[in-house]
């Protein structure tokens, strides 16, 4: 029996639980739309492909499980490849699948083909960043090369994958025999465990440590070992410092929760990791700004300092630092060995109240020091205020996006997160416009949850023709965007270094900042609002949250620089042997 290369295909997504497909378009994919279209899986259409790609990373960061991207050849899949890189360097499994030109056609350059260099060479764009790129050369090969492109995806360190698909092949007839073969083979791989004589090392390691700390990254989230890193921590009452990206992997009032690192760490935490003795490592790669430029003085020093690093993936393993013991291992697996291992070895556990006071009086002293920004009644607003009147408003459980700037660097620095794994960040691209988008694919995974996406001005003009979407699926998702008429963090930048701010900043309309976000939101038939005074912003907040429809919430906002104790190299670069960092433009 024979049927269609997209008949199939979309039978076999069906199979593996696939509910929404994200992406545009084509002539070179409209017969995967159209067999899309009696199917029990929903497409989200979007205007622009980055967009489809960011909600797509969204989608995946909030279900752990792969999403699925639909574009259409050249311009398709190159207006999707910052949102795909995005996802690669934050380890977000995502099975891109594109159109192609057809196969009878290979050399002689088609209609948008990209054949500068190389003919049917159209996958090899995705090569630098994607786990793999598939060109399908044969209809045969396809049902394999799918299923080949799922398991690599979500298996070992996880990361985006491209299938490309000359259109004539989506058309052609295969044997379906070749799909129905597919379900004899396992979908969800055994993964890498700790074994117990390691594990009761590492445990004893660090119970015998005068100063032992845990430092995590992203990858507990990617595992699925919030519960576990948690367990782990009440029995042995071992403080928790975090990468950025490791942000809400501990919820922020647990006690041990020290918090983020590095040039917008705080430098209590900095030196807590300075006077540690033992540092375990978890699924985190120790990137250069969450370890102040990887200079010894500021953030971590090894030696003397030793470290223990767990992860899923060899090559992050003493990548960045010498590491005493290195572990290839899943870490929800590796967690729950290493609990089982301190219940034994420790039955009572391990309690430092000291530590915990300690912490927590430093806690205290940090919400002073910002008390008078986060209840000032100055508008434009301080950017401390917005992110305190959030919180406030904030569901315990609701999702939060971050893009770049103060609505990410603050966020990591002075936003508690009490729910694992609801803080979605651009972390190792940092792309600006990511948030707004992956807040659709956050909402669309979890309906019945709050999310909202706190934005720059320079970040929501990225990609505003979301709003599109949003309008159409009717998704419920409030995007605060953080408006200083500048691309701030950069004004502050050049501004301290240069002292002035060309090409950073954007001309303003008298007082008015330009353009009104909340009325770009009412073209596109979402509710928009511009708050007019610090006073408005949190009942703005509060109302759109009960409305259940989406919202943009444009509020003015002073310049001024996330705070700063760490290191970054750029600085040495810009202002060699100056102190001197970022300061506010107005």
């Amino acid at each position: 029996m024979k049927d269609l290369v997209s008949n199939l295909l979309i039978r076999y997504l069906e199979e593996r639980d696939v509910r929404h497909v994200f992406g545009l378009c084509g002539h070179t994919n409209i017969a995967v739309l159209s067999a899309m279209a009696n199917s029990k899986i929903h497409f989200v259409n979007v205007r622009h492909e980055q967009i489809a790609a960011h909600a797509a990373d969204g989608y995946a960061r909030a279900t752990g499980k792969p999403s699925v991207l639909l574009t259409h050849l050249s311009p398709g899949l190159t207006n999707a490849a910052t949102g795909v890189a995005n996802a690669a360097l934050d380890c977000i499994p995502v099975v891109v699948i594109a159109g192609d030109v057809p196969t009878h056609y290979y050399g002689k350059h088609p209609h948008q083909e990209v054949n500068l260099h190389a003919d049917a060479s159209q996958y090899e764009i995705y090569r630098p960043f994607v786990k793999r790129a598939w060109r399908v050369d044969t209809p045969e090969l396809f049902p394999e090369i799918i299923e080949k492109a799922f398991a690599l995806a979500e298996n070992g360190q996880p990361g985006p994958v491209l299938v490309d698909v000359p259109m004539d092949i989506f058309s052609a007839q295969i044997e379906t025999r070749l799909f129905d073969r597919l379900r004899q083979n396992t979908k969800s791989l055994t993964r890498p465990a700790l074994d117990a004589e390691t594990a009761a090392r590492i445990v004893r390691t660090l119970a015998e440590a005068k100063t032992p700390l845990l430092y995590v990254g992203g990858g507990v989230a990617l595992a699925g070992a919030t519960e576990e890193l948690e367990q782990f921590v009440d029995h042995l009452n071992i403080p928790v410092a975090h990468s950025l990206m490791g942000k809400g992997m501990l919820r922020d009032d647990h006690p041990f929760t020290l918090g983020m690192t590095g040039f917008w760490g705080t430098k209590f935490i900095n030196d807590k990791c300075l006077q540690a003795d033992w540092i375990l490592g978890l699924g985190t790669r120790f990137k250069e700004a969450d370890c102040s430029s990887w200079y010894a003085e500021y953030t971590f020093s090894f030696p003397p300092s030793k470290l223990i690093h767990i992860d899923i993936e060899p090559s992050e393993i003493g990548r960045n630092f010498p590491t005493e013991l290195g572990v290839v291992a899943d870490l929800k697996q590796a967690l729950k060995a290493m609990l089982k291992a301190a219940r034994e070895l420790y039955p009572d556990g391990l309690k430092k109240p000291g530590l915990a006071a300690e912490i927590a009086a430093y806690r205290e002293d940090f919400k002073a020091s910002n008390r008078e920004m986060e209840t000032s009644d100055a508008f434009p607003m301080m950017p401390e205020r917005i992110l305190a009147d959030i919180r406030a408003a904030m569901p315990r459980d609701a999702y939060l996006t971050t893009d770049v700037g103060w609505n990410k660097n603050g966020v990591g620095q002075q936003f508690p997160i009490y729910t694992p794994g609801t803080v979605l960040t651009p972390g190792g691209y940092a792309t600006m416009g990511f948030g707004p988008p992956a807040a659709l694919g956050v909402k669309l995974a979890c309906p019945d949850r709050v999310v909202i996406s706190m934005v720059g001005d320079g970040g929501f003009g990225q990609n505003p023709a979301m709003l599109a979407t949003a309008a159409e699926e009717n998704l419920a998702v409030i995007w605060v965007v953080m408006n200083n008429n500048a691309f701030g963090t950069i004004a502050g930048l050049q501004k301290a270094h240069y002292g002035l701010t060309y090409g950073t900043t954007f001309p303003k309309d008298g007082e008015e900042f330009m353009p009104c976000y909340a009325d770009i939101a009412k073209a596109y038939g979402v509710n928009g609002i511009r708050v007019r005074s610090a006073a408005e912003f949190k009942p703005a907040l509060e109302a759109a949250i009960a409305s259940g429809r989406p919202t943009v919430i444009d509020v003015a906002m002073v310049n001024n620089p996330t705070p700063t104790s760490g290191h970054w190299n750029i600085l040495d670069i810009y202002s060699p042997n100056k102190d001197v960092s970022h300061v506010a433009t107005d």
